[in-house]
Order: C-alpha cells, then sequence, then structure tokens
C-alpha cells in the first residue's frame, strides 16, 4: 500500500479533484497517481496515449485476463471554472452540511473514487471474473478519448459482459439515453453597402430563415413524441446555443455562423435534423443567394456526437444482479449523453449507474452528497462479493 494513502472514498475523492483536469489541460498528473495505486494491488494496467502524448486513457485489470470481465467506466477530464462564481477553491474539496464540493465532485470523479476505494478488497477477493476499470480523457468535449480505448478493447483485448459507467443518476440504474449531435453552420455572403442590399448577400438573414427552420423542426419532434414514455422531456430536443457574425450595422454582413445540438431519443435516425436542414439551404436559400453572387456558400461541420443508448427488451442475469445490487427493480432512462452508447456499439451490455445528480454537474460549487458516495461504495462492495461467490 503506498504510504500515505487512504482508500477512504472520501479522502480518495479530494485527492482526485486537487487535479485540475479540464479538458483543455493533461490528466497525466491524476493517471500516475491512479496507477501508482494499482500498482500497489496487482492490478495490471495499459495507458493508451492521445497523439501529442498529453493526455492518456487508463484500462486497468484484476483477476486475471479471461472473458467475461466487468468494466466500471469514468472519464477524468472536467468542465472548466473560469467565469463561475465559486464560494471556495474548486479545485480544494471542501466538506460542507454532508456534502463534498469541488470540481468533478458528482461528475464524475465520485464514481472513480468509489471504485479504487475498492482496490484493496479486489485484491483479496476470489474474483470469478476480471473487473476492468476504464478512465478516459475527454468526455466533455464529445467522448473523444473513450473511443479508441473502446476500439482497442474490441480488437485486442477479451470482450467483457458488462459495462457501468458511472456518470451521475442518483444511483437509479439507467438503461437509455439521447444520442447527442453539435453542429456549426457557417454563411458566406456578400459584403455591401446598406443602402444597396440587391447588391449583397445577407449572410445573417439566411442563418435566420436557417434558425426559423429549426425551430419548425423542433416543434415537429415535441409533437412526434416519445414512443417509449420513458424519456423527459418526452422528445428529441433541439437548441440553438451560440451565434455571431457581421461588421456594422451599415454593412451587409458577408459571414454568420450559429452552433446547435440535438438530443434523439434512441432509435431515431441521428442525420435527419442536420441533413433536413440542409436540404432546406440547397433547395431554398443558395439558389438565390448564387444568383447574386456565385461563390455563396452554407456549410455545416459536426462538432461532437455521441450515440444515444438502447434499452434491451429483457435485461441479462448480469444487468438483474446490478439492479438487485442497487437495491432497485426498475431501470430508468435520462436525456443526457454518456459513453455507454459507444461500448454498446461494440456489442458489450451497458448501464449508467453513479452517485450524484446531474442537476449539480457543471455548474459552480458542484457537490456530490455524503450519502450518495456511501451508496455507491456499498453498491461496488457488494459487486464485488457478488462475482466472489
Amino acid at each position: 500500500m503506498p504510504d500515505n494513502v487512504s482508500y477512504a472514498a472520501p479522502d480518495l475523492l479530494a485527492k482526485l479533484i486537487s487535479f485540475d483536469t479540464t479538458s483543455h489541460l493533461s490528466n497525466l498528473a491524476l493517471t500516475d497517481f491512479i496507477t501508482g495505486l494499482m500498482d500497489a494491488h496487482g492490478m495490471t494496467y495499459e495507458l493508451l496515449p492521445n497523439e501529442d502524448g498529453t493526455k492518456a486513457n487508463l484500462y486497468g485489470t484484476i483477476g486475471g485476463d479471461g472473458p467475461g470481465g466487468i468494466v466500471l467506466s469514468g472519464h477524468t477530464d472536467v468542465v472548466p471554472v473560469a467565469d463561475q462564481d465559486w464560494t471556495t477553491d474548486p479545485f480544494t474539496m471542501d466538506v460542507r452540511d454532508a456534502r463534498y464540493y469541488g470540481r468533478g465532485a458528482c461528475d464524475m470523479k465520485g464514481f472513480i473514487a468509489c471504485a479504487l476505494s475498492q482496490l484493496p478488497k479486489l485484491a483479496a477477493a476470489d474474483l470469478k471474473r476480471p473487473v476492468h476499470f476504464a478512465f478516459s480523457y475527454d468526455e466533455e468535449i464529445g467522448c473523444l478519448g473513450v473511443r479508441p480505448m473502446i476500439a482497442h478493447i474490441a480488437k485486442h483485448l477479451p470482450k467483457p459482459d458488462l459495462v457501468i459507467v458511472g456518470e451521475p443518476t442518483d444511483m437509479a440504474v439507467v438503461d437509455a439515453h439521447k444520442a447527442i449531435r453539435s453542429f456549426r453552420v457557417e454563411v458566406t455572403g456578400l459584403e455591401f453597402h446598406s443602402s444597396q442590399t440587391d447588391k449583397g448577400v445577407n449572410s445573417i438573414i439566411a442563418a435566420a430563415r436557417m434558425i426559423s427552420h429549426l425551430a419548425e423542426i423542433a416543434e415537429e419532434m415535441r409533437q412526434r413524441g416519445d414512443a417509449t414514455g420513458r424519456f423527459s422531456p418526452p422528445y428529441t430536443t433541439l437548441s440553438v446555443g451560440r451565434i455571431g457574425g457581421g461588421t456594422a450595422t451599415n454593412i451587409v454582413p458577408r459571414h454568420c455562423w450559429f452552433a446547435f445540438e440535438h438530443r434523439t431519443l434512441p432509435g431515431q435516425d441521428e442525420d435527419e435534423i442536420s441533413h433536413r436542414l440542409m436540404d432546406y439551404a440547397r433547395r431554398d436559400l443558395l439558389p438565390d443567394m448564387q444568383k447574386v453572387y456565385p461563390d455563396a456558400d452554407i456549410t455545416i461541420e459536426t462538432l461532437a456526437q455521441a450515440p444515444g443508448l438502447k434499452a434491451s427488451e429483457e435485461a441479462s442475469p448480469l444487468e438483474t444482479a446490478v439492479m438487485m445490487l442497487a437495491g432497485t427493480n426498475d431501470r430508468q432512462a435520462v436525456s443526457y449523453a454518456t459513453e455507454a452508447g459507444l461500448f454498446q456499439d461494440v456489442g458489450i451490455p451497458t448501464l449508467v449507474c453513479g452517485p450524484g445528480s446531474i442537476q449539480q454537474a457543471h455548474k459552480p460549487d458542484e457537490w456530490v452528497t455524503q450519502a450518495q458516495l456511501e451508496a455507491c461504495d456499498d453498491f461496488l462492495s457488494r459487486l464485488v462479493d457478488y462475482i466472489s461467490a
């Protein structure tokens, strides 16, 4: 056991919070700390670095290298704290009113702390199947890091029986979530003096018409609804989040851009909305724009995407066991996205279950309750017992 290391989940959480792993920064100091704990307990591991070596995925295994293992998956990066009004230092854990405060406390270093707290028990247990830790980078900017790790697992390693993604669910067991895609649209027109609007191509007006068309699609999605009745809100959602363009009020604007996202219900064509928007632009906007200026253009770029998690018609025996260990008979659905759909896409059954509430994620003074951390610790301890019996 490394000197001066407590395996109590709150102490591990305090250590993990102390590493500033905002997505634009490295996570290597944090992974160095974790691999030190793994070394001390005989856990084998692989580090899978990004292209420039500034970040790494970490895939650890204990209990042998056979098939049929259980993966505990979590991301090590956190969202920025810039321009947020924190009461205390976001990278120093503060304990108040039976809550643990700090960036990443619930999203999702709390789950990672609980997983690491099981290392002494895992090392001593007679495991009947392996347990894997899959800790990734750059989840917050599009589940980027976990993709090469999943590809590595699928190509080179024995197939696990189940993945548990520890995103905050208040320890409910989640078997379905929406997909997410985000886009940046660029509109190129022709600047001209605003007294001669017929000689220019107004990029902002074209962008506004596209945004209006997205609003119509959003209303259609609301009316289409959710046939399963499981999601809140009960339909595919669409939001325009940013816009910019123009030079001055007396210049017909040459350039405008906007960014939008949609969160589609599982099973819906994830290309539908972006394809419909571009069809509208090509059919109803570009012909008139290019009559005035042949080089006028509209492009769309995908910024981030993560597939939805689709519920299985019937829970597997292991999924049923996980629900029992979590103390629930129900599986729930959520509207936020995780890496769970990516694991499912390579044929690995996946659930989402972790401490804390998504309502606290990404906010100033992010927190997870003591009760939630204890519930996750107890759940994982029961899981170790179950696969050792």
